[in-house]
């Protein structure tokens, strides 16, 4: 749960959230853009910039990571040098993001996460996303896109109110959302062409871009990919790895030529931190605890959890339970009964609403048995704050009371001493050793599926085996 989501509630039940919650229980490039008239970043001193202070502070400020800045700004210098715009200044900000993202303004602020540093495996690899962002702002695409989007506003204001047709009106509105979702597919396509360009001619091996893909990929699927829909903005995972693949045999020929750069690119991201930002909450294995709301409690056995932006999430290996934990808004005095039944549209079982004490803190507890599911119900005052912790069952996945009574009773307040001491997990850059395997490195790391975030990471497949002397990645405490 993030800092910007702490008393913003989710109307869950019988909710779009709760369907994708039971459903799944669970690109680089967010659609960011400024007027095309923006003014250029045009050296080291420069006007106080609200917009980027905005965004900055919306992807959780920025990164503390020096030597992977010095790095970012000599790649972005080699690559300005080389492309079709060598007067244009760029400024690269590491966003304290472990989201996957990467994306560029048309004045010249280039934006990278750390999650996306920590996904990337060689300085060609970042010269690529890098040379990816930047081709969008030389090809004009924030400006291309806004002018789309300024005709089709004026083509349904004119047939809406000139003609006063609003069916018609509607018509022409989707039809110019289909259009955008079409030529931001295109955008990309472009995009990655030339950034392969740019890349090979800044001395940088071009099969960085297909590797970095491949790896983004991954990390967006689980392993696979599924063919992008109509209204998708960017184009399938799999046809941008095998155009990439196709610019990079023309730009090069085989494989090999130029720097990849990969021992010095993981000696600077040796130590950045990696995960969840403490101050917006952090899961280490089943536990979960955020320091600075000051709650914490751990999942059945079992469970894997995730932290999102709304909630954390988790699961059972089959997806027959899940359970929800996240922060309500609720207005000043109301119960904590009231608060399971003005969030909860289904029908709460009459007589199983009852209120106690759970670690000192008032609760409130209810079930909820619907067609497929059934649902254990739980509101928790911390101070000023409410919390509902849900946990679901498939019907016939056995027993619910006893793990929800178990997780209800390891919710608890967090003191402020042990929450100044939680820290963020950290890359460690380690050598394979003679009898490590890829399951060994991965069990030193105190994650969820730990597995498949080591070979994420690493850009390993299940066939692959360590190589002795090699250097890997892992997250540690």
């Amino acid at each position: 749960m993030s800092r910007t989501r702490q008393t913003k509630g989710i109307r869950v039940a019988g909710g779009v959230f709760l369907v994708a919650w039971l459903a799944g229980c669970a690109g680089f490039d967010s659609n960011v853009s400024l007027p095309a008239d923006a003014p250029r970043v045009v050296g080291a001193e420069r006007p106080r910039d609200r917009d980027h202070e905005r965004l900055v502070a919306a992807f959780g400020g920025e990164a503390k990571a020096p030597e992977a800045q010095r790095l970012l700004s000599e790649v972005t210098k080699h690559l300005v040098d080389a492309s079709d715009r060598p007067d244009e200044a760029y400024q690269v900000t590491i966003l304290n993001s472990p989201v996957v993202n990467a994306f560029a303004l048309p004045n010249g602020h280039l934006y990278v996460t750390r999650g996306l540093l920590a996904l990337a495996n060689d300085t060609a690899e970042i010269a690529a996303v890098l040379a990816h962002e930047i081709a969008h702002v030389t090809l004009r695409h924030a400006s291309q896109r806004n002018e789309l989007q300024a005709r089709s506003t004026l083509i349904k204001r004119v047939t809406e109110n000139v003609l006063n047709n609003a069916e018609e009106a509607a018509l022409v509105q989707s039809q110019a959302r289909s259009n955008l979702a079409s030529f931001s597919r295109s955008q990309e396509l472009e995009a990655d062409q030339a950034g392969v360009k740019v890349l090979a001619r800044a001395g940088f091996d071009p099969y960085g871009a297909p590797r970095f893909l491949t790896a983004l990929g991954r990390s967006a699927t689980g392993g696979s990919d599924n063919s992008a829909d109509m209204m998708a903005s960017h184009p399938n995972t799999r046809d941008r790895i095998n155009l990439a693949l196709q610019a990079a045999r023309r730009a090069s020929g085989a494989p090999g030529i130029g720097a990849a750069g990969r021992s010095e690119y993981l000696s600077v991201i040796d130590g950045i931190a990696y995960g969840d930002d403490p101050a917006d909450g952090v899961v280490r294995g089943r536990r979960f605890i955020h320091s600075r709301l000051g709650v914490a409690f751990e999942a059945p056995e079992g469970f894997t959890l995730e932290n999102t932006s709304q909630a954390v999430l988790g699961a059972s290996a089959d997806g027959s339970r899940r359970l929800l934990f996240d922060a309500a808004d609720t207005p000043a005095g109301q119960s904590l009964e009231e608060v399971l039944r003005s969030t909860w549209n289904d029908t709460i079982e009459p007589g199983s609403m009852t209120t106690t004490t759970v670690n000192g803190l008032p609760v409130a507890t209810a079930l909820s048995v619907g067609k497929e599911w059934s649902f254990r119900l739980s509101a928790i005052r911390i101070g000023n704050t409410t919390y509902r912790l849900i946990l679901a069952s498939r019907s016939g996945a056995g027993n619910l009371d006893s793990l929800f009574r178990r997780t209800l009773e390891s919710v608890r307040q967090v003191q402020p001493d042990e929450a100044r001491a939680i820290r963020p997990l950290r890359l460690r850059i380690v050598t394979a050793q003679p009898g490590d395997t890829i399951q060994s490195l991965a069990e030193r790391m105190p994650v969820d599926r730990p597995l498949d975030r080591f070979m994420q990471m690493n850009g390993l497949d299940r066939s692959d085996s360590l190589k002795v002397g090699e250097r890997y990645k892992i997250a540690v405490e």
